[in-house]
């Protein structure tokens, strides 16, 4: 957790240092539903509305390199470890690296088979899939999520106010694979994502409701520091 935390923190200190912030220009037309263009870190504490105690980070935030502009969007649990990480390529809003924290807690590089979470257009289903270890010796696990429009821009109440949105469903597939054994254990879910012009997501769940999560707040650096280390 120490490790967890200087790393936040030094992160925080050098971004914060170049900020900037810009509307964010991409080819995707879906672009103005997807997070906002700024170097600055803001944390998205989600709930589970369905059960009320549990908590979803994001961390999210822009950075320029010698490739262009990307967008990072990083997730943590409840206690402050993250779990993994996206990097967006602000041009098209594919994905261009994928982090998983792994059985050792270390951050590790998936491998990338299709990399598209953003349609490009109201009909098209984009395609991801991401390969990394499992939890237990020797696996391998393949994620897969095969995502649509589902419905065109409607009002969505966020943070207690309307907002344009557009609601993406997801077919997932979890194959949890011993290359050792040949054993392969699959397992199959839908869920359904609320993305909100100048927010990005801020609401997901599953077709049950079962699992339901909401954006309750928008946290500074400083007030996410704050609840992960009480």
């Amino acid at each position: 957790m120490k490790i967890v935390l200087s790393c936040i923190v030094f992160l925080a200190l050098l971004v914060v240092s170049c900020s900037t912030e810009a509307k964010l220009k991409s080819k995707n037309p879906h672009a103005e539903y997807f997070y906002p263009l700024d170097s600055v870190p803001v944390i998205y504490l989600y709930r589970d509305v369905a059960n009320g105690l549990d908590e979803q980070f994001q961390r999210i935030y822009a950075i320029s390199d010698s490739k262009g502009d990307h967008i990072i969007v990083e997730t943590y649990a409840a206690d402050g470890r993250i779990l993994e990480a996206f990097n967006y390529n602000t041009d098209s809003l594919d994905i261009m690296d994928h982090m998983v924290v792994d059985r050792n807690n270390e951050k590790t590089k998936a491998e990338l088979f299709k990399n598209k979470l953003i349609p490009m257009n109201d009909s098209e289903e984009v395609w991801f899939a991401s390969r990394f270890q499992g939890f237990l010796d020797s696996t391998l696990i393949l994620r897969e999520i095969k995502r649509s429009v589902s419905g065109k821009e409607i009002q969505h109440e966020v943070l207690g106010k309307k907002v344009p949105t557009i609601v993406l469903k997801d077919k997932i597939r979890m194959s949890n694979f011993n290359p050792f054994t040949k054993k392969e254990n699959v397992m199959e879910g839908n869920s359904v994502n609320y993305f909100s012009k100048g927010y990005g997501l801020v609401e997901w769940h599953s077709p049950d409701k079962k699992v339901h999560y909401r954006l309750e707040k928008i946290l500074s650096q400083k007030e996410f520091l704050e609840i992960i280390t009480r």
